[in-house]
């Protein structure tokens, strides 16, 4: 949340998003962060993207970030997706990097030795390149639609 005189009034013609967005003057920005000891704003995730595995909550973020620590990682995305006993589990987008080969059993391996089990991919799959904006944003839900 925040608030600040800069704010926008509100969505153009969209009064139920604007109330949804706009709650008593803040401004709902949907991002989940941590404060340290220090004051300092640590950016955790989104909350609309969060994936819930047994209950426990998984910041695509979180796991992008130490995928990508593998040698032959040179991009990763991950989603969450439904599975019956979990609620979901992660699935990871990968591009690889020019001549690095890996598995996609020894990058979940990998993953299990390096994040807490149930952040770890149940699924990797390999693909040439992440959907994303003209800003390099990656789009998600473009990897959800490829099932």
């Amino acid at each position: 949340m925040l608030r600040s005189l800069g704010n926008f009034k509100g969505y153009w013609r969209k009064p139920e998003a604007t109330a949804q967005t706009m709650r008593n003057g803040w401004v709902q920005t949907g991002d989940v962060g941590n404060m340290d000891a220090d004051g300092y704003l640590t950016f955790t995730g989104r909350f609309k993207e969060m994936i819930k595995v047994s209950g426990y909550a998984v910041f695509p973020e979180e796991v992008e970030s130490i995928l990508v620590k593998h040698p032959a990682v040179a991009q990763a995305a991950v989603i969450g997706v439904p599975d019956p006993s979990k609620g979901e589990v992660v699935r990871a987008f990968i591009v690889k990097k020019p001549s690095h080969e890996v598995s996609a059993q020894a990058l979940i391996d990998w993953a299990r030795m390096n994040m807490s089990t149930y952040k770890a991919p149940r699924e990797v799959r390999f693909i040439d390149a992440l959907p994303a904006t003209g800003a390099g944003k990656v789009l998600r839900r473009l990897l959800q639609d490829q099932g």
